[in-house]
């Protein structure tokens, strides 16, 4: 780097005293002199030592002196001066390059000034270019006669110019000539280009390669130019523009140069003129070098199509060209015509055919479903089996199976597409588990209903993934993200709903058999929303029952689903789950009053306490649990007093057996209110001597405790319990023993230290006496 600096700055410095020594001949109007000095000046772009990006900085200075000397010749042409010999006169300048340099800037001027004809200057100048063979100098040297001729190339038809002076057309020339020159130019500094990379030695390859790609511009240069001139519409850019700037393309034989020019192309000329020539296009995309990155190049057009077909600005595409078959038919050929094409470029192609599709036939499905089958055919002539996830080919499936997911918000749209089903076999389980998730995520989020059952069915088979485990993969079954993942596998069921309850009830059967497969980790996300799902379906039939004679039988039949698939659950050992599942369902069989309501009811009660005795030992889960127990029997109705006495009497019996003294106290506080307003029947239940029996215990439970904070905590509680139920009716309760208790208390909390936990106790006690207080103002507190 520091030997480049060197030759650069050389070369600069003897550029601007050159250019010093030119100028000052030009103040002196010598034009000679200055012409020498230009000469000597140009002498520099000789060098080939200098890298291209180096030498493109001692282009640019070379240029901008000469542009100095082309404004002072203009000038000279300006205020009369016939300087006609100069033309002929550098042409004998001793170097090709000064010579040539000088040829372009002063037949610039002298088109400009129309003292000859701009058409045969303009041929004499691309031909006589053809003098420098050397790539690097030879790329420059066409670049700067491109740049200098771009404000001068004929722009008129040829009937325009015939009509107007069919004379001046001959001398000035037609667009046409325009064309010719520029492909003319294109072709030799593509030659040049190409040439490039076949000079030097081999292991130089990876650094010619880098110097090709940052003089790409150069050449890509001469395309900007044609697309600028304004009269080349649709046919002739056919007949004139297209052909030429192809053959050359193809004839190269060069993956770097074919490449570039063939995105060059696309991003150069109007939307319009690629879908007239789409075909010819196409066609000479499957002569391409092996090396050619075909997906980029016919992604690039498909992409600009897809956003052209969709602008609101620009006239609809004529009819007799349908986008999507012709890139259909011509992929599939250069398919054919390159078998050693990879994979992962054939599938990336058919992302963008998808894409296509999606964009300017929004309504066809079945051409994404073509996009899909030509895949599957792919697939199945290469006899590919699973692929790996971490593959290129996996990565492009998956955006393949992503985009009619991505567009259509009915996943319904989707279940119709035949071939996708096919698709996702080839996938590893990972990426499979990906579009599972996306699917399951497009329902919640659309809120798509899912209402037939064969859809239904075909919705499970894709979403399999989500309910099984893989022995590639492991997951961590506590981790947010499988928590986050089956609670969002649990909502899909909430949207698996069919307006006939019949076959709403087939659907959750089905879906029952599908989800238990899920193992122990899964099910307690989604087995739970299948039940009570199957709870309102009962419901749904007794509202109905006006109409369907058979209501009471399907509410049976629900019910026993719903026992067996709790049944199961609890032999996954998911037993507080159960129990809350069981005690939910009596809450249901409460508002259903089908013939066996009752003894269904107690059959799930029985569930409950035999699950609780044998199954959960943990204290706080059994204390969770006889709080739920009785919180459910004293909400509900559907017993009579045969099976509500033993029911109450049992959790009164649960309570007391509790292992912690603070557990037992509270829970026989709370199943004090069994017996005074459990519902049996249509009656409530006013049993005083067992309301008295349970909270006497209770206090004498609290007086056991040794801590003495937990024991006056409880006090409070038990003596706000006497004074609940005496307002609700229980005559036993005298404001004697209130008054009591509430002295017992405030003799108790002086002795407790201070803490957070005594002012908790402390405050819970002064609302109790205020509230007691605005009940009996005259309590003596």
């Amino acid at each position: 780097m520091d030997e480049q600096d060197k030759l650069l700055d050389d070369c600069l410095r003897a550029v601007k005293q050159e250019a010093f020594q030119m100028k000052r001949c030009i103040d002196k109007s010598r034009l000679m002199d200055a012409l020498k000095h230009a000469s000597s000046m140009l002498m520099e772009l000789r060098t080939g030592s200098l890298t291209p990006k180096n030498y493109y900085e001692l282009y640019m200075a070379v240029c901008a002196e000469l542009n100095q000397l082309q404004m002072f010749l203009l000038d000279e042409f300006q205020r009369g001066n016939k300087l006609s010999e100069l033309y002929e006169l550098v042409q004998y300048a001793s170097n090709i390059i000064p010579r040539l340099y000088l040829l372009v800037t002063i037949g610039v001027v002298f088109i400009k000034s129309h003292e000859s004809s701009r058409k045969d200057i303009m041929k004499d100048l691309v031909e006589m270019c053809r003098g420098v063979q050397h790539p690097l100098r030879g790329l420059f040297l066409r670049n700067y006669l491109l740049q200098e001729c771009k404000h001068v190339l004929p722009d008129v038809l040829v009937e325009v110019a015939n009509e107007s002076s069919p004379d001046d057309a001959s001398q000035n020339g037609t667009v046409l000539d325009s064309v010719d020159f520029v492909l003319t130019n294109f072709a030799e500094m593509n030659k040049l280009w190409v040439r490039m990379q076949h000079q030097g030695h081999s292991r130089d390859r990876v650094r010619r390669e880098r110097e090709r790609q940052e003089l790409r511009l150069l050449v890509g240069t001469n395309l900007v130019r044609l697309s600028q001139l304004e009269s080349i519409d649709i046919d002739r850019y056919i007949k004139n523009v297209l052909p030429g700037v192809l053959e050359q393309t193809v004839s190269c034989r060069d993956a770097i140069a074919q490449e570039y020019l063939m995105e060059c192309i696309i991003q150069v000329f109007p939307d319009d003129f690629h879908i007239e020539t789409l075909q010819t296009f196409l066609k000479a995309c499957s002569e391409l070098q092996t090396g050619v990155n075909i997906r980029r190049v016919v992604g690039a057009l498909i992409d600009r199509l897809a956003v052209y077909s969709q602008r609101q600005d620009t006239s609809e595409i004529p009819g007799h060209i349908h986008l999507f078959d012709i890139f259909n038919r011509q992929i599939a050929a250069i398919f054919a015509a390159k078998p050693e094409l990879p994979l992962e470029d054939v599938v990336a192609l058919e992302v963008a055919l998808a894409n296509l599709a999606l964009k300017c036939y929004p309504d066809r499905i079945d051409l994404v479903d073509q996009v899909l089958q030509n895949v599957d055919e792919v697939f199945q002539k290469q006899s590919v089996e699973e692929i790996p996830s971490d593959s290129a080919v996996s990565k492009e499936l998956l955006k393949l199976l992503k985009v009619p997911l991505d567009h259509y918000k009915d996943i319904l749209t989707v279940l119709r597409l035949q071939h996708y089903s096919n698709l996702l076999k080839y996938l590893n389980f990972k990426p499979k588990k990906e579009i599972s998730l996306n699917v399951i995520r497009s329902i919640v989020d659309n809120a798509t209903v899912i209402s037939n059952l064969e859809e239904v069915e075909s919705l499970l088979q894709m979403v399999k993934p989500l309910i099984e485990d893989h022995p590639s993969v492991t997951v961590d079954h506590t981790s947010d993200e499988f928590i986050e993942e089956q609670t969002t596998v649990g909502k899909l069921i909430h949207f698996l709903k069919a307006p006939e309850m019949d076959l709403q009830c087939q659907i959750l059967g089905t879906v029952r058999n599908f989800f238990g497969e899920g193992g122990i980790h899964r099910v307690s996300y989604t087995l739970p929303t299948i039940l009570f799902l199957s709870y309102d379906l009962a419901y749904g039939y007794f509202l109905v029952r006006e109409e369907d004679t058979k209501w009471n039988k399907k509410c049976q039949k629900v019910f026993q689903f719903c026992h067996q698939t709790i049944t199961a659950l609890a032999k996954l050992e998911l037993f507080e789950l159960c129990a809350r599942l069981f005690l939910q369902g009596v809450l249901a069989l409460s508002r259903i009053p089908f013939d066996t309501r009752e003894t269904v009811a107690y059959e799930f009660m029985t569930q409950v306490f035999s699950i609780y005795e044998d199954e959960i030992s943990d204290s706080k889960a059994q204390i969770s649990t006889i709080f739920l127990i009785i919180g459910t029997l004293q909400h509900v109705s559907c017993f009579s007093e045969e099976n509500h006495e033993p029911l109450r009497t049992q959790c009164a019996l649960a309570a007391a057996k509790l292992l912690k003294k603070p557990d037992q106290c509270r829970a026989l506080v709370a199943a004090a209110n069994l017996f005074w307003s459990g519902k049996v029947g249509e009656k409530e239940l006013k049993d005083t001597k067992r309301v008295m029996d349970c909270l006497k215990k209770a206090l004498r439970v609290a007086s056991q405790c040794m801590d003495n904070l937990v024991k006056i905590q409880l006090y409070v509680e038990v003596a706000d319990a006497y004074a609940v139920f005496q307002q609700r009716g229980v005559d036993a309760i005298t404001d004697e023993m209130l008054i009591q208790m509430l002295q017992k208390i405030q003799d108790e909390l002086p002795s407790l230290e201070v803490s957070d936990e005594s002012v908790h106790v402390n405050k819970h006690f002064q609302n109790c006496l205020d509230q007691l207080k605005k009940l009996k103002p005259d309590i003596p507190f």
